[in-house]
């Protein structure tokens, strides 16, 4: 709409309303962007992440109670699998048991009763490396962020720092160590700044020999007497006997101290 006010060579101007009315930009409203966002946050926060941990573990935990893994050592493996697949599957389902925090020496006991002391222990030592990684990912992705503002004590700043700056060294020692409680270690290293290279190969490195002597047991479980089933029997018995003496030796150490 043209102002004709000046109609003889004047340049024609644009009334106040219409160019109110041209220049008028819509403003989205600012509230449902502003709660998406405040939602947001909070899914994604350290301690909502940390929740979700917790719950897909005690989820793990209530099927492993509900399905009972270790029926396997009792009434064996479906018939309808066999050969390199049961080998495939039996490994998967080892570490996803393990995750959900089903002992390793009787995955181990079972590897070996099923599939025999060579095939048992490779079975093993890849659903333990699958197992870790697997538990190594969750922590790292939904506890470390939750969990690392509380390492404010001496002795846990002193296992970070251990684990974060020695990762490959400290992780193959809790590996050999039997007294080390296998989903601890996998969680406390998901906590630390330890990198998944040093994580994995060190997992898989430090867990052949008590994975190795358990595979044993299980497949010669049926000649209790026989040189084989002895020697791995000390395999298993003579480190952690070590082991228990360390760590009584340790704690006497630490109360003089």
């Amino acid at each position: 709409m043209l102002d004709a006010t000046n109609r003889s060579g004047g340049t024609a101007t644009a009334s106040p309303r219409a160019a109110a009315t041209e220049f008028t930009v819509p403003v989205p409203p600012l509230r449902h962007a502003g709660l998406a966002a405040r939602c947001s946050r909070a899914v994604l926060s350290p301690y909502a992440r940390l929740s979700l941990l917790l719950a897909l573990l005690a989820g793990a935990a209530a099927c492993v109670l509900l399905f009972q893994p270790q029926r396997l050592l009792t009434h064996g493996w479906p018939p309808q699998l066999g050969g390199a697949a049961a080998a495939v599957v039996f490994g998967a389902a080892y570490g996803l048991c393990t995750v959900a925090f089903v002992p390793r020496p009787l995955l181990n006991l079972a590897a070996g009763a099923l599939f025999g002391s060579q095939l048992g222990l490779a079975t093993a030592l890849a659903g333990t490396v699958l197992g870790a990684g697997v538990a190594f990912g969750l922590g790292r992705l939904l506890g470390q962020d939750a969990l690392r503002p509380l390492l404010r004590g001496r002795w846990l700043k002193a296992a970070d720092g251990q684990l974060s700056r020695h990762g490959f060294r400290s992780m193959l020692a809790a590996r050999l160590f039997p007294g080390v409680p296998f989903w601890a270690a996998n969680y406390c290293a998901a906590v630390s700044r330890m990198g998944w290279p040093a994580f994995l190969l060190a997992t898989g490195l430090g867990s052949i020999p008590n994975t190795a002597a358990y595979a044993v047991a299980g497949a010669r479980a049926s000649a209790p007497t026989s040189p084989a089933f002895l020697l791995a029997m000390a395999c298993i018995a003579v480190p952690a006997l070590v082991g228990a003496v360390v760590a009584w030796r340790k704690r006497h150490h630490l109360r003089g101290s």
